[in-house]
């Protein structure tokens, strides 16, 4: 599975969310939208952060650990 944090650098919200999946055992990477314009059009991406998994949007916010745990089965 190919989790995706899509974030801009300045996200208040990004290092938690990563901290979240960090908790539940769900490998993922931080991909910056400052670096990634191409991403930032191909996905949509209008605000931070999303997850992307497996190349589709998941969330297009921050979710909750439950929403996270409900999403990954844990």
């Amino acid at each position: 599975m190919n989790v995706m944090i899509m974030a801009t650098k300045n996200c208040s919200h990004c290092k938690n969310f990563s901290r979240e999946l960090d908790d539940i055992g769900i490998e993922h990477d931080v991909v910056y939208c400052d670096d990634n314009p191409e991403l930032v059009q191909k996905y949509g991406i209008r605000h931070s952060p999303n997850m992307i998994v497996n190349g589709e949007v998941v969330f297009r916010k921050q979710p909750t650990e439950g929403e996270l745990k409900e999403f990954f089965n844990c």
